[in-house]
């Protein structure tokens, strides 16, 4: 059909999503001198807006392709278009306009990209202008959240300002059909960052930085390398001395460390990879992947100990392709802050910290802006879950369908701050949720520092204030200090609920649900410790249906991390006072003292607060079976409990669902006393690891299938670090599934209190909206 034989016709489209820094605007550029139309594209605070102008069958046409982004980049993902005619202008020329910046709206950031196939060739093309340069990208790859200090996403406001580009850059950077127009770290070895080798005391080692830290790296030493996001610890994954040193020096005794690897194909040689695993190893968000780990896989023990998984990762920035390009072995890439402390990502905090720990500095001189961790993903089902949220993820909005256009106007907004653990904090706006990296555990005034400062930055990238902060019910969690100590509005939101709301929004419920929300601690409504909880949880409220029988926490905060404790609170209440016969040898390895302590404690009821924790449940079981005395970091038990478990599916203890009025109560007492016996007549650890998880998901499928019947609900949530065990949420999904029950868990905020500020976030907005409708 003749275009030109139409009448002519205008459009403006705006769309939203990850569409700046990632070569959109050449992309509709080429698009529209394909379909000849005229008209503009620029990048904008309310998201890139498009007018064309042409005949309405060519228009029609450009739409179709421009929305399906039919040979788009990568990067790419459109969340939100809205569209309107205009008068016609008589424009026949399409143009690239130069970014503007007004109004209330803000255009989405794109997170941090692993260098893409297209620079990998180029960087080892010895013909090729940036051949081995390390700071390699285009607009499909390279940094962009750790530089940007501002939006729009241009040059000028990013960590790159610094660096003036040569005139072949500047030439590639104004071409609307190169590669580079527009890659705001658009560099080369002539304009750009430059790579340094330096000793502890800040000399500079006069050497091919690569060639020499290979080379460093093969002769055993311990390299503070830096990356996108901040430094690494390196050094080779397949040497137990090497590890070893390595743990002592940064005093991280069993916490899995990450191993980088050279190519995906080498990923078979440690783990029983399957596809969907290996795709989102090679993903441009480049992530660490957990994979069962393979029983003859040669990395060094202190890699994982008692551990069922291997962390994997790919190289993802140039010069991490570089190193491995001279041959060197895998190499552990462990986030180079010293245990508890904030991710160390200046070159003086490198320098002053890590001193008495690296060898050497790989460094450079292009500055982070925003530090990042690597991000961690267990893929369930085919599709990668994120279990720690931040580079090449993070601050990817989540859109929220559960907001109308009318609740989005009156929507307040709301920071919310998450927990003490594995923290984030989101902002909430516009009908969208900005979840932040993980910023670590809240436990340590540095920690604390940083968690103050990664607000700030976040609040000033995006120029939002609050009206209300949402915070967790804890009275005494660090965040909840920081929330209360500003003079606004705050709203509490009870843990397991949160937890719980989180999947409602990701995936667009406002229906009730029945929550199962599992995990080591939260503080519950009655004061006690929570832990796994049968909720019937709407966004703004819960009812608590069941919950898993509370013991005594004997010691308190304690008994989180010597896992005896749990074990003799739960062999106590499953076999009564004379539980310490009973048991046999399992309690010989806890001094006498101790145990007199417990006891005493127990019957006075000193620092013994209830719980419901299932985490203090999978403690207790790898306590008595030998597999763990101490959590030397988070979850060590349960992850050492998991690991012994064989494979094939094994017949469940015995249990009780007690049924009091409606309100249900796991009983898990006579697994225990099951649990002990089987131990005291010598049946193998694998076999009771497994039915020990078998009797945990049956229990849990038995009381959410129950509050489901009384309910009249459809709909199983499931949320909790605990179900960060892959085993336990496959099983447990597998036995709701075959219930008809309809099971939804999450798939783009972690699993744990990493996502606890998107639920916090969206059930304050809901519990203010009640409140002010009601008044």
């Amino acid at each position: 059909m003749d275009h030109r034989a139409q009448t002519l016709a205008r459009s403006r489209i705006v769309l939203r999503g990850q569409l700046q820094g990632v070569g959109f605007r050449p992309y509709v550029y080429r698009l529209a001198h394909r379909h000849g139309v005229g008209g503009y594209v620029a990048n904008s605070s309310r998201g890139v807006i498009i007018e064309v102008e042409g005949a309405a069958s060519a228009i029609a046409a450009f739409e179709t392709d421009l929305l399906a982004l039919t040979g788009g980049p990568m990067l790419a993902v459109i969340d939100e278009v809205s569209r309107e005619t205009l008068p016609v202008l008589g424009e026949a020329t399409f143009v690239i306009r130069p970014s503007s910046h007004a109004g209330d709206d803000k255009p989405e950031v794109t997170p941090d990209a692993a260098v893409c196939s297209d620079c990998l060739t180029e960087l080892f093309d010895p013909t090729d202008r940036r051949h081995r340069y390390p700071f390699i990208n285009c607009t499909n790859c390279g940094p962009r959240y750790s530089i940007i200090r501002a939006t729009p996403y241009d040059r000028p406001a990013t960590t790159m300002a610094t660096f003036t580009m040569c005139p072949a850059c500047q030439s590639e950077y104004e071409d609307p059909l190169d590669r580079r127009f527009h890659a705001q770290p658009n560099a080369c070895s002539a304009c750009g960052p430059t790579l340094r080798l330096c000793l502890p005391d800040r000399s500079r080692v006069d050497v091919d930085p690569i060639v020499d830290a290979a080379r460093r790296l093969v002769d055993g030493e311990i390299l503070a390398v830096k990356g996108i996001g901040g430094f690494h610890l390196a050094c080779r994954a397949d040497s137990e001395e090497v590890v070893s040193r390595l743990r002592e020096r940064k005093l991280r005794d069993g916490k899995p460390l990450a191993v980088m690897i050279g190519k995906a194909d080498d990923a078979g040689r440690f783990a029983e990879a399957t596809r969907s695993e290996l795709d989102a190893l090679a993903s441009a968000s480049a992530p660490i992947v957990l994979m069962r780990r393979r029983p003859d896989c040669t990395l060094a023990p202190s890699v994982a100990p008692n551990c069922p998984n291997v962390a994997l990762m790919l190289p993802y920035a140039p010069h991490h392709h570089l190193l491995f390009a001279q041959g060197i072995p895998p190499l552990v890439m462990t986030s180079a802050n010293l245990s508890g402390l904030p991710l160390t990502y200046t070159d003086d905090d490198a320098f002053e910290q890590l001193s008495d720990v690296a060898d050497a500095f790989l460094t450079h001189d292009r500055e982070i802006h925003r530090p990042i961790d690597d991000s961690v993903v267990s893929v369930f089902q085919d599709r990668p879950t994120p279990v720690r949220r931040a580079r090449g993820y993070a601050p990817r909005s989540l859109w929220l369908p559960i907001a109308t256009p009318t609740e989005i106007e009156r929507q307040p907004r709301v920071l919310a701050v998450g927990g003490e653990l594995k923290s984030a904090v989101a902002l909430m706006f516009d009908g969208k949720v900005v979840l932040s990296e993980h910023l670590g555990d809240l436990m340590r005034p540095q920690t604390y520092r940083s968690f103050i400062a990664a607000i700030d930055r976040l609040k000033k990238l995006y120029e939002f204030e609050p009206d209300v902060i949402a915070h967790d019910l804890h009275p005494r969690y660090l965040s909840t200090t920081y929330a209360t100590g500003f003079g606004i509005e705050t709203t509490a939101v009870q843990h397991h609920h949160a937890h719980i709301v989180a999947v409602m929004a990701e995936h667009g419920l406002t229906e009730p649900v029945i929550g199962l929300s599992c995990d080591g601690t939260g503080y519950g409504t009655d004061a006690a410790v929570w832990g796994c909880e049968v909720l019937r949880c709407e966004r703004h409220a819960f009812d608590r249906l069941g919950q898993l029988e509370y013991f005594p926490l004997v010691g308190g905060d304690a008994a989180a991390v010597q896992t005896w404790r749990p074990a003799a609170s739960l062999a106590f209440a499953a076999l009564g006072p004379a539980w310490k016969t009973e048991v046999g040898g399992v309690f010989d390895s806890v001094p006498n003292a101790d145990l007199a302590n417990f006891e005493s404690q127990l019957s006075s009821g000193v620092n013994c607060p209830a719980t419901s924790s299932l985490g203090r449940l999978f403690d207790a079981a790898a306590f008595l079976l030998g597999l763990c005395p101490l959590n030397r970091h988070e979850a060590e038990a349960a992850m050492a409990l998991e690991a012994a478990a064989r494979e094939e599916a094994a017949e469940p203890f015995g249990y009780e669902i007690a049924d009091e009025d409606g309100y249900l109560t796991i009983r898990s007492a006579p697994m225990i006393r099951e649990l002990i016996e089987a131990i005291r007549h010598g049946q193998p650890e694998d076999l009771l690891a497994a039915r020990f998880h078998e009797t945990v998901a049956r229990m849990l499928v038995d009381a959410a299938a129950g509050a489901c019947e009384s309910s009249q609900i459809g709909t199983v949530a499931l949320s909790g670090g605990c179900f960060a065990n892959r085993r336990l949420l496959a099983r447990v999904v597998e036995l709701l599934e075959s219930r008809n029950l309809r099971v939804v868990h999450p798939r783009q905020a972690p699993c744990g209190d990493g996502g606890l500020a998107l639920g916090q976030a969206v059930a304050a907005t809901e519990i203010i909206r009640r409140r002010e409708g009601e008044s």
